[in-house]
């Protein structure tokens, strides 16, 4: 603490003053220690100066016995992928008790470069909750992306320095690092005192200990609690994932009940969480709430959601109720159902119901897609090889399966028996690339669905059970310049417009949640199974950095270790 600072709180935390505000009759989470205090918190220019029963205040509040806990810590995400303007996921989710978030704007930056990163940083400079951001390490995320932009070393020099700039982002081209890039290591270079985040799903052991070698400290892409304990035991803090498509936190949290390891490495994030799945069941309150639930000791599931994270990143004065640290709480009536009361940011109470207010959204960002109209004829799809790789779509996950299917060679596939066309039509520069295969597990039949978000370059994404639908849905996303669609016999049913970079909306997210609901109950009656959210799973079929088959404006591409391969079907 500043000098400056601490000649002002002084005199309250020695009681020669009073404090602005006392909460009181509270049971206190000490993360250090382990214990409920019973006791009262101070708080003085939003800085925690005691805790202790005889604080006098300005202003005093009886909890009534409620428990109080540091405020949650989300250790990484993407606000881009929540589809609403960030001022307003990070006001949805800090009335659930979140007031720390870790965010890495690698979408915003795969499709406007530093405009992207600028635009995350000024919507979210003057939130009711600590707004921090981790810089993209892989823009383009490999060598086989088309993206919008690139974005090197040199490009991050202006952002150094920036006190809201916590270190590298995720760092998912595995073989850039393990094979010693000197590209990735001159960004590894730029924040070697600052925190670096992985990206390393499927690593072998010996891969693994040369990517935290390298100096990656962090990953949310443990999948199981084999693979997490593995990073672990090489000194990697394991991010526990739980979010709208990956859903992570029931296994490695069973390991660690099962197991009893330590849990001071571990902490929760939610990396891409729909905000109607944030209004339905929580933030990182629910990954709190459903680790009790499994069987883990409440204390240690909050400091996973508190200290861990803050120690991880370097935040000092983050994570804990107590003197000198910031007045971030979050209050529950017990600690078995975290049912959030209130929430304080820097000792003011924040009003859950107050109207959002949305900076608005330069003009060039609302103009990404780059793309002339499609046909049927664009999506035909020849059979010449005796074995076809089709994608395996998987249920509650990101990653998918290589299904070796014999079809009848033909000039032009025709979806059948659960066997669907997925197409990637590249939207930037109007460069006139689409990639084709087939897809086993969506389900949808009659129609349609397409999307702009289709991580990590954010091409257009569509699968569907006829040629006609799939450019149907192709063409509404471009007429709207990004966003969700499902087309039905042809005709467009409903579009969620995301005109924000082809990744987020400017409406608010009632109306948001609303339309997607209807969508989605659209696509399940249409036969979209319900292990999918039928437009998160989608979005995730071109990512290039998870295994097994992924398709790309380039075509199919088998994605395995640290290697990948185009197949020609």
């Amino acid at each position: 603490m500043k000098y400056e600072q601490y000649k002002k709180l002084a005199p309250a935390a020695l009681g020669k003053v009073k404090a602005d505000l006392i909460l009181r009759n509270c049971k206190i989470i000490d993360v250090f220690t382990g214990e409920i205090v019973e006791s009262s918190v101070g708080v003085k220019d939003g800085i925690i100066i005691g805790v202790s029963k005889s604080l006098q205040g300005k202003k005093e509040v009886d909890l009534g016995g409620a428990y109080i806990a540091p405020g949650f810590i989300d250790a990484h995400l993407h606000l881009e992928s929540t589809m609403v303007a960030p001022s307003e996921l990070v006001a949805t989710a800090a009335a659930c008790g979140t007031t720390t978030f870790i965010v890495d704007p690698h979408e915003a930056a795969n499709v406007a470069g530093a405009d992207g990163i600028n635009y995350i940083l000024k919507q979210t400079e003057k939130s009711t909750a600590n707004v921090f951001v981790m810089m993209p390490s892989c823009v383009p995320a490999t060598d086989i992306d088309d993206n919008g932009c690139m974005f090197a070393a040199n490009d991050m020099y202006p952002f150094i320095g920036n006190p809201r700039i916590l270190g590298l982002g995720e760092v998912m081209d595995d073989f850039a690092v393990i094979n010693g890039d000197p590209r990735m290591f001159a960004k590894f270079a730029l924040f070697e005192h600052q925190t670096i985040d992985g990206h390393a799903p499927f690593l072998r052991n010996r891969q693994l200990s040369a990517y935290r070698m390298a100096g990656v400290e962090t990953d949310h892409e443990a999948s199981s609690f084999d693979y997490a304990l593995e990073e672990a035991r090489r000194g990697i803090h394991v991010h526990v994932r739980e979010g709208s498509a990956a859903h992570n936190l029931d296994d490695i949290i069973s390991g660690i009940v099962k197991t009893g390891i330590d849990t001071e490495h571990f902490s929760f994030c939610t990396d891409d969480k729909h905000i109607e799945d944030i209004l339905r069941e929580g933030h990182i309150n629910y990954n709190v709430r459903r680790a009790v639930e499994l069987g883990l000791d409440p204390f240690k599931a909050i400091k996973m959601a508190t200290i861990n994270t803050a120690k991880c990143y370097g935040l000092k004065n983050l994570g804990a109720i107590a003197p000198g640290y910031q007045a971030d709480f979050v209050i529950f009536d017990n600690i078995k159902d975290f049912n959030v009361l209130d929430v304080y940011f820097k000792g003011k109470r924040i009003d859950r119901g107050a109207e959002i207010k949305v900076p608005k959204c330069p003009p060039r960002l609302k103009h990404t897609v780059n793309l002339e109209k499609v046909s049927a004829e664009d999506f035909v799809l020849p059979i010449r090889s005796r074995t076809t790789h089709v994608i395996g779509m998987s249920p509650r996950q990101i990653v998918t399966d290589d299904i070796a299917v014999k079809f009848k060679r033909t000039d032009n596939f025709v979806p059948q028996d659960g066997y669907l066309k997925i197409a990637a039509i590249e939207r930037h520069k109007n460069s006139g690339k689409i990639g084709l295969a087939v897809a086993k597990g969506y389900g949808i039949k009659g129609g349609a669905v397409a999307s702009s978000v289709s991580h990590d370059s954010h091409n257009i994404i569509a699968i569907g059970d006829s040629d006609e639908s799939i450019a149907a849905a192709v063409n509404e996303i471009i007429r709207v310049q990004g966003g969700y669609t499902v087309v039905e016999n042809g005709k467009v049913f409903d579009t969620l417009p995301l005109p924000i970079m082809g990744l987020m909306t400017d409406v608010h997210f009632r109306e948001v949640d609303e339309k997607l609901k209807r969508m989605m109950d659209k696509a399940y009656s249409m036969g979209v199974s319900k292990d999918f959210d039928p437009f998160i799973t989608l979005s995730f079929m071109a990512l290039t950095v998870i295994p097994t088959l992924r398709v790309t404006p380039r075509g199919l591409f088998m994605i395995h270790g640290l290697s990948s391969g185009f197949i020609k079907q």
